[in-house]
């Protein structure tokens, strides 16, 4: 659903950053501003900020940032409209309906395809508990579900015919469009309209909202492919979702378990084990470790520390399992979190194991779960050959250079000591490798900069942005020293094209009262353009002192704008009436007199 400017800029106002913020993260005041550990990565020293006067939040490590609306959606992996609808009702504001045509079909087609799957849903329940169903149920009760938990997770049957559940469906009005982008069906002209899924038992998927966004089936005898999942639609993307995970978002456990299937999950969940989830047939991902980074932290009362749930990986004992839990610690230590690995063996999954040696032994291997980095070092003895000198020193090259991806020295000292004594080698030695790795190229990755070092979408350098970016966050500040600044700079003059619009909205914004930064965010929808945006407002100016060393500062910065806008790269370089104004512009700037006094 779109909703107008006037009625965004209300939700915004009438919902207090800090307040909003302060229900998911512990912020503490400093100065104007409040600071906490950031929601979005790990941290152990809070670069995560909060300004009221601005209305908005930055966080100094990952670069996160953007208003009240921006962070409800990244929180809570939700679209811009249900973000304004969550925050609407908070602030007891009700929201008038949209004339945003194009905005206005797309809310509505999500809604219709979030329909589409509630009345499949019901449909696959219903059939599963009736004659036609038969199969599939006995398929879960010798599984050994039982009918509470069948009904917790709503498990479904799709009926042996092709067409069962695109007929119930145009029954309830249902258009062909929408069934066809519902993921459900396929099309062909010979054949129409048919079942995706049919002859199979139904895991339905839900989202953190309890919203069913996509469906699992397993299909019934020896068909292919064994498993088949919804594919990626309006609201369902696989790698932003984690089965059972609307579940065991509330669960009390200390930890989280991360499995391969449906029937893990449920197994667990069965036996008492409700913080298991599982990726939706696919790989795990980075927005998968990001969601369980989420959902894992649990904010510690009085002593500002947040901590995480330990996160534990109960993969199949196969050799495809234990290749995908080594991508997963990979890319779970990349999202800032640290994992252990349940053993199964000699059982192949968490399913067959609870069915043969029950709970109390399970909650044994949790107990038991091995760190992961040693799980690594231990899945890599098999490359070589320890029993040979030359294979055992390659082998500890290897896991030298694995220590190295360690940002902590105590964490990898540690490392160091584990392994020199479980390989027989000295500390000392492996400290030697360790260093000759490091010297020779084998870099340790360093803490995070204030400003990115990358270049982002818009080709401009970081050095190039600076200026930019820290003239709009003065103007912002101090809305007094636009009087000067406009006779010698325009929205125009950034280089930046990002840039170059947020000016032109702040310019309005101060011509017709105060500046809103937070309303300024609020015109974008791109999650990078946002970012982007509220960088640039936090830049920091620094203490200046006397009204001398302002002026002089705020000259430079604004030489250095107008000497980006000449060489921007769509300049055109014929263009010799705009050069020549710009650089009578500089000329004039150079020993202008700019009355800032009061700012």
């Amino acid at each position: 659903m779109y909703y107008s400017d006037e009625t965004v800029e209300e939700v915004i106002a009438r919902n207090d950053i800090v307040d909003v913020i302060s229900q998911y993260v512990r912020l503490t005041r400093k100065g104007s501003n409040y600071f906490g550990l950031c929601p979005f990565h790990n941290e152990k020293t809070g670069s995560f900020s909060v300004t009221p006067s601005k209305q908005m939040y930055y966080c100094f490590g990952c670069h996160n940032g953007g208003n009240v609306i921006t962070f409800i959606q990244k929180y809570e992996n939700m679209t811009f409209g249900e973000a304004v609808r969550v925050l609407a009702d908070r602030a007891g504001i009700r929201l008038p309906e949209s004339n945003d045509r194009a905005a206005m079909e797309r809310e509505d087609r999500r809604a219709e395809l979030l329909s589409v799957n509630r009345e499949a849903g019901k449909y696959y329940y219903a059939q599963l508990r009736n004659k036609a169903g038969a199969q599939g149920l006995a398929y879960f009760r010798k599984r050994g579900l039982t009918d509470e938990t069948m009904q917790r997770f709503g498990l479904g049957f799709a009926r042996s015919s092709t067409d069962e559940t695109y007929r119930y469906l145009k029954g309830k009005g249902f258009s062909d469009e929408v069934l066809r982008q519902s993921g459900l069906f396929s099309f062909s002209e010979s054949h129409g309209m048919r079942d995706k899924f049919w002859n199979r038992v139904i895991f339905p998927i839900m989202d953190t909202g309890q919203r069913i966004i996509g469906f699992g089936g397993r299909v019934m005898g020896d068909g292919e492919p064994k498993y088949l999942n919804s594919p990626e639609t309006l609201v369902f993307d696989k790698s932003r979702n984690l089965y059972g995970l609307n579940i065991a978002k509330s669960s009390k456990a200390k930890n989280i378990i991360i499995c391969e299937g449906y029937m893990d999950v449920i197994a667990l969940h069965q036996a008492g084990f409700d913080q298991a989830v599982a990726s939706l047939g696919t790989a795990f991902t980075s927005g998968h470790a990001n969601l369980i980074a989420r959902y894992a932290r649990e904010n510690v009362s009085r002593d500002e520390m947040t901590r995480y749930k330990e996160i534990l990986l109960c993969y199949d004992s196969d050799g495809a399992g234990v290749d995908a839990a080594k991508r997963a610690l990979t890319i779970l230590r990349e999202a800032g979190l640290r994992a252990k690995v349940i053993s199964m063996s000699p059982y192949k999954d968490p399913d067959e194991f609870i069915k043969e040696l029950g709970a109390e032994e399970f909650q044994k291997r949790i107990d038991d779960a091995e760190n992961g980095f040693m799980y690594e070092i231990r899945q890599l003895e098999g490359e070589y050959d320890l029993k040979d000198p030359s294979g055992k020193s390659s082998f500890i090259k290897d896991a030298a250079s694995r220590i190295l991806r360690f940002d902590d020295p105590v964490e990898r000292d540690s490392y160091i000591g584990l392994i020199s004594y479980k390989y027989d080698v000295s500390a000392s030695s492996l400290g030697e490798v360790i260093r000759k790795l490091a010297v020779s190229g084998t870099q340790i990755r360093p803490a995070p900069s204030p400003m990115p070092t990358r270049n982002d979408r818009s080709g401009i350098s970081e050095a190039a942005k600076l200026p930019q970016c820290r003239l709009l966050s003065w103007i912002c500040d101090k809305p007094q020293i636009y009087g000067a600044v406009r006779k010698f700079i325009t929205a125009d003059d950034f280089a930046d094209p990002l840039y170059r619009k947020v000016a032109g909205i702040l310019f309005e914004q101060i011509e017709h009262g105060t500046p809103d930064p937070a309303d300024i965010i609020s015109h974008f929808t791109d999650e990078e353009e946002q970012r982007r945006i509220a960088e640039a407002f936090h830049q920091s100016i620094g203490e200046l002192g006397s009204i001398n060393m302002q002026e002089t500062a705020l000259r430079d910065l604004m030489m250095n704008v107008k000497q980006l806008s000449l060489t921007r790269d769509d300049r055109e370089e014929n263009d010799f009436d705009v050069i020549i104004r710009i650089r009578k512009e500089m000329e004039e700037l150079r020993t202008a007199k700019l009355d800032i006094a009061g700012t």
